[in-house]
């Protein structure tokens, strides 16, 4: 088979909806390597993380070629991209993130669009009016438009049903993996360089994410306040909401307690979790939940909210917690820390569990939904 995909965030986004575009065509090319792999992608700008395209003679990246085109991006990407997937002869086209070019329908050309979450309906007030109206134009038209949808978790389905009207039957589940670096042990001189490097105290929590409302790292850093000598490393960027926490912080005295850190390199995000006494995901609501799932295969214990797609990734060992609540955090930080078998049963149950999603099961799922068209 011969198949595209929109790769813009595989080059562009070093967070959620780039992962899930890398770890995607980085499987699909190592199991299935009959197959040629298209990448379209705006501009072919170098990230160290597609570095796996190296050694890979089954991937193409393919970006505009005429003079309107590499002027008119955002056009190629949304319609004219098609006259090139007719061109490169395409059979399959995947829009990795919520999206399909307009007319690909009406060609021979088979479509597969993944949705990862419909956030911006359940909290609109998140979000401007203008993105909340741009994106639900794109995503529900994508999903009308599209031969099959991947939803990343059965919460996620049930939103595009609920809120889209679409068939069950159209919808296929099929989750996440994570970068394979997170699913092997960091030598332990690579963790003490990484933490001479940025500095970080012997013993930490983690909180992993972007520094944003929904997330909900204000309560995490509440429940910091309440107690004391205990310290938070932080990996996360954000705007507005970070200079709220970091307005708490500085009102409550927290700054020799928590350490942002920002830009890291992959295995020195692996270092820095297997590391970590533990993770803590008090996120609102998700489609998935990467962060979870990393830590589970680096063997870190996970507090994480209760409800929504939370439990999908975190298995049946995971601490739920209402992520509103600092006392029910607190206690879950506590009752971790004084128990060695408790901390066992949570890193090997755990590891035990994200076997679900290893390199092989994702890669798998995604060709059988390509083999159903």
């Amino acid at each position: 088979m011969r198949i595209g995909f929109d790769a813009k965030r595989a080059f562009f986004n070093n967070t959620g909806l780039g992962n899930y575009s890398r770890d995607s065509i980085r499987l699909l090319s190592q199991f299935y390597t009959d197959n040629k792999y298209f990448l379209y992608t705006p501009k072919n700008t170098k990230n160290s993380r597609l570095s796996f395209l190296k050694d890979r003679d089954n991937t193409f990246i393919r970006t505009p070629q005429s003079l309107l085109n590499k002027a008119l991006k955002s056009y190629w990407r949304s319609k004219s991209i098609v006259r090139d997937l007719f061109t490169n002869k395409i059979d399959i086209y995947h829009g990795l993130s919520h999206e399909l070019p307009l007319g690909i329908e009406k060609t021979s050309i088979k479509t597969v669009v993944t949705i990862h979450d419909l956030i911006f309906i359940r909290y609109p007030h998140l979000f401007r009016l203008i993105d909340r109206k741009i994106y639900n134009k794109k995503f529900k038209s994508a999903c009308l438009r599209a031969n099959k949808i991947i939803a990343v978790s059965q919460q996620t389905k049930q939103d595009i049903i609920d809120f889209f009207f679409i068939p069950e039957e159209k919808i296929e589940v099929v989750y996440q993996g994570c970068n394979a670096i997170f699913q092997n042990e960091i030598t332990a001189n690579k963790k003490q360089e990484t933490q001479i490097k940025y500095n970080l105290p012997k013993d930490y929590l983690l909180y992993v994410g972007s520094i944003e409302e929904r997330k909900n790292l204000l309560t995490l850093l509440k429940t910091l306040k309440g107690l004391p000598n205990q310290k938070l490393v932080v990996i996360g960027n954000g705007k507005a909401y970070k200079i709220k926490c970091l307005r708490f912080i500085s009102e409550h005295n927290l700054s020799d307690r928590v350490a942002f850190l920002s830009g890291l390199e992959i295995e020195e995000m692996a270092a820095i979790y297997q590391s970590a006494q533990m993770l803590i995901y008090p996120s609102i609501f998700e489609g998935f939940g990467i962060p979870i799932l990393e830590a589970l295969f680096s063997k870190t214990p996970v507090i994480t909210s209760k409800g929504g797609c939370f439990s999908e990734v975190g298995g049946p060992n995971t601490k739920y917690i209402n992520p509103l609540s600092v006392e029910q955090i607190k206690t879950a930080i506590l009752e971790i820390q004084n128990s060695e078998a408790l901390q066992n049963t949570m890193t090997e149950k755990g590891f035990e569990y994200a076997q679900n999603f290893t390199d092989d099961k994702i890669a798998t799922n995604l060709m059988e939904v390509y083999k159903g068209l």
